[in-house]
């Protein structure tokens, strides 16, 4: 391990609900949760005023509403949260060219590859200089750790935050980490925690004392030599720059278990064309066709195909997750269906290897809306309005939804520059009311971010939506956001 403290762990404060206050000036100070909104969704994550409640990251929805009933419940906008990480990480990437991204809000850098850092004073030098561009260039905060290893530098990011700078000096880290909880080390999870907890271990120090032959007893000689060395303040992980995203895939969970077959076919279709766009912005291909299915009793299902070259095609991989559910009874009914490609590859069979059938009619019809195998014409998406959605009035400019139901929607008016704004209620189908994109938290910057977004229509995603390995990372959602069809339009209230 090296000396220096010149490792960097930064970690976005309460990411997406830092971005949520930050775009709208009457939640500032106030709890927001984003995640799904729908009965079975989960919370992504929660700002420090919610979390004041007991609201957590992958708390069930209905959960966190019971503990605080007067926050802002907001779907997330994952295409303006990928533009401001991309800020973020171009930020990290001026320090140095080993920039490990964990997810959207988090990051390792290796100071000392870039000649950012050498030494305690450097690095503190640095670090201040990074949360200070940070908030010049998003509005948001961040905390940084610095240490000798990524380990530490985690912790110490932990120890900082919110909004804070923590170095953990050369030759204090056993003091440091003794009296901590085994939990804090990593590849330390309830269950491991638990069990070491019956053999009388509860702290590092504790750990370090009870030895690594009786760890390797305990957990067994990989994890045991791991946690061993951890808990001697060992950490030779090097920073990498580059991680290979394994597989791609997207999932929905339906608040109204779904019975109808057409329609699981017709589901399965939507996630599957989700799945390619998501191939596509990340340039990538993949061999093997996955499908889940999570039926009413909790069962989850998987079935996987392999093709005989990488594919993008959007029919190739419908006819492959359409092949894999005629292999699953699904009369029971289904709360959630995913499709993901893995096998990836930076590059595509020619056509003689696609393996495709004649694209079937059924994945001509449309995809938002099949009831009890009846085709019915879809709403307009921009009538779908869910709260937090970005909207324009023609006669009162921009704003978000607070709300809808009973035929109405209530909108406030304000933006990220503004004072908080008035609240006003509409009709549904107002023409004068449109879905618009998502103003900069920051104005007049010399190179503003391009929005990441999905085309319309596209329900969001996270967990319980994208998962891709290293591409569309999101680690607070991955915490825990399910927002899939019927999982939108609950009220925010500010």
């Amino acid at each position: 391990m090296r000396n220096a403290p010149t490792i960097l762990h930064l970690d976005m404060d309460a990411f997406f609900a830092s971005v949520e206050q930050a775009s709208k000036p009457s939640l500032r100070g106030k709890a927001v949760v984003v995640g799904g909104l729908g009965p079975r969704g989960v919370v992504a994550t929660a700002s420090y005023e919610a979390r004041v409640f007991g609201v957590h990251s992958a708390m069930p929805m209905a959960q966190a509403r019971r503990l605080a009933p007067n926050a802002a419940y907001l779907v997330p906008r994952f295409g303006l949260y990928r533009a401001i990480s991309e800020q973020v990480m171009a930020l990290l990437r001026e320090l140095s060219p080993l920039v490990e991204p964990l997810s959207l809000d988090e990051a390792f850098v290796d100071l000392e590859a870039g000649g950012a850092a050498w030494d305690e004073e450097s690095a503190r030098r640095t670090g201040k200089k990074l949360r200070t561009d940070i908030r010049a260039v998003t509005g948001l905060t961040g905390s940084v750790g610095l240490a000798a290893s990524k380990m530490l530098a985690k912790i110490a990011s932990e120890q900082a935050k919110p909004d804070g700078l923590v170095l953990i000096e050369p030759g204090t880290e056993r003091a440091l980490l003794g009296p901590m909880p085994v939990r804090t080390l990593p590849g330390v999870g309830p269950a491991t925690g638990d069990h070491l907890r019956r053999a009388g271990i509860s702290t590092v120090q504790e750990l370090a004392e009870a030895g690594e032959d009786e760890l390797v007893r305990l957990l067994g000689k990989a994890h045991g030599h791991a946690l061993y060395a951890m808990a001697l303040a060992r950490d030779e992980r090097p920073v990498v720059a580059e991680r290979e995203a394994k597989s791609v895939s997207v999932e929905d969970t339906y608040d109204v278990d779904i019975h109808d077959r057409l329609r699981v076919g017709l589901e399965v279709q939507r996630l599957a064309d989700r799945c390619v766009r998501r191939l596509r912005e990340a340039g990538l291909s993949g061999r093997t066709i996955v499908l889940k299915v999570r039926r009413y009793d909790f069962s989850t299902l998987t079935r996987s195909e392999t093709l005989r070259g990488p594919t993008d095609d959007p029919a190739v991989i419908r006819e492959a997750a359409a092949r894999l559910l005629d292999s699953v009874d699904t009369t029971g009914g289904v709360r959630l269906l995913g499709v993901g490609v893995s096998g990836l590859a930076d590059y595509t069979q020619e056509d003689l290897f696609a393996q495709a059938m004649p694209t079937r009619a059924v994945a001509e019809v449309p995809e938002e809306a099949v009831a009890e195998g009846v085709v019915e014409r879809p709403e307009p998406v921009e009538r779908h309005w869910r709260a937090g959605q970005d909207v324009r009035h023609a006669e009162y400019g921009p704003g978000w939804v607070q709300g809808s139901g009973l035929g109405r929607v209530t909108v406030r008016f304000e933006t990220p520059q503004s004072e908080p704004g008035r609240v006003r209620t509409f009709l549904v189908d107002d023409p004068a009311l449109e879905s618009a994109d998502p103003l900069p938290l920051v104005p007049d910057l010399p190179h503003p971010p391009t929005l990441l977004t999905d085309p319309p229509g596209t329900p969001p995603d996270g967990p319980g939506g994208c998962r891709a390995g290293n591409v569309g990372q999101d680690a607070e959602a991955d915490r825990g956001s399910d927002t899939g069809p019927g999982s939108q339009g609950a009220v925010a209230r500010a």
